[in-house]
């Protein structure tokens, strides 16, 4: 049915334990399901052997050992034993709705993208694979402890092979390179299908120690700032808000507006670009200037916090 690989971080610690939840839920998927694991950072080798999965230990990598897109993409297009693909990362556990998912897509069109939102979820211990219930318990569970990310988390793409021919010089494990993914689909005329309402890939959180800056580095090291400039900017960068289709309970469905995307995307950046001027420039003048009457007067922070909406999403502290 499907080839989904990946590429691991090294097998320690906690990060050997998500890892390992993430790839058995994987072989769960399909009874023809072919698992290919790419790297060979520690451990690697080992796992691939105790669970049963396809191990191909070469990947190119830049001198600050971060890998290749490139060489991670057209490699798994090569070897793979199927038609569909799917790229995941190794922290993402997925069940058996995303394979009813896939189904439905393939069914309605051959040849696509198939993307969507994760939900972030606290996971310490190695999940229990031989209990029935042990999908229906994590699901759940990811729905009322954990929270579904925005748009901009892209984290499992299911595609036909050889759709993405043409990589730039991107590197995984920084920001950009999975928008540019986005944007390639579209571009070539593949329909864009996003299943979040109907999927519920549960991301396993975990730390950022293995980049010196923790997340700050992820996101804005000069490793992510050349992703950007290799994907070719804004305008080669898509997110699931431009997928042209949703799935959805009534079945697969046109997204009418997802050609505003671009337009939303640049009213967040001006925005944003405005919040912080006044931030910077107007009110922590003021605050600094008003600080003694303030509290002189008992005034504080917590005086004017707002009650929470009835009925308001939760929301990611990092999504708000």
């Amino acid at each position: 049915m499907i080839s989904v690989f990946t590429t691991p971080k090294p097998f320690c610690g906690h990060i050997d334990v998500i890892q390992r939840n993430a790839l058995k839920s994987w072989k769960n998927l399909f009874p023809d399901v072919e698992v290919i694991l790419i790297g060979n950072d520690e451990g690697a080798e080992q796992v691939c052997q105790e669970l049963g999965l396809r191990h191909m230990s070469h990947v190119d990598r830049k001198e600050d050992g971060t890998k290749s897109v490139r060489s991670l993409f057209y490699q798994a297009q090569e070897v793979a034993r199927y038609e569909l693909l799917c790229f995941c990362n190794c922290d993402i556990i997925l069940t058996n709705d995303f394979a009813r998912a896939l189904k439905s897509v393939y069914g309605w069109q051959q040849r696509f993208l198939m993307i969507g939102r994760r939900w972030d979820l606290d996971v310490v211990e190695a999940l229990d694979f031989v209990l029935p219930s042990w999908q229906v318990q994590i699901t759940e569970r990811a729905r009322r402890e954990g929270f579904q990310r925005l748009y901009y988390n892209i984290d499992y793409f299911a595609f036909n092979k050889n759709l993405f021919r043409g990589i730039p010089d991107l590197v995984v494990g920084r920001n950009w390179w999975d928008q540019w993914l986005v944007w390639r689909a579209g571009d070539c005329g593949v329909p864009v299908v996003d299943v979040s309402d109907m999927v519920c890939a549960i991301h396993q959180n975990h730390d950022y120690s293995y980049h010196p800056q923790g997340m700050d580095g992820v996101w804005y090291d000069d490793r992510t700032r050349s992703n950007f400039r290799s994907a070719g900017g804004w305008r080669h960068l898509h997110t699931i808000e431009d997928a042209s289709h949703r799935l959805t309970f009534e079945g697969i469905q046109p997204n009418r507006c997802h050609w505003l995307a671009p337009a939303r995307r640049r009213v967040r950046r001006v925005n944003k670009a405005v919040r912080t001027l006044l931030r910077t420039q107007v009110w922590h003048p003021v605050l600094n200037i008003t600080r003694s009457a303030r509290w002189a007067l008992g005034v504080r922070r917590e005086t004017f916090k707002s009650a929470p909406r009835k009925n308001a999403p939760r929301r990611h502290w990092l999504d708000k």
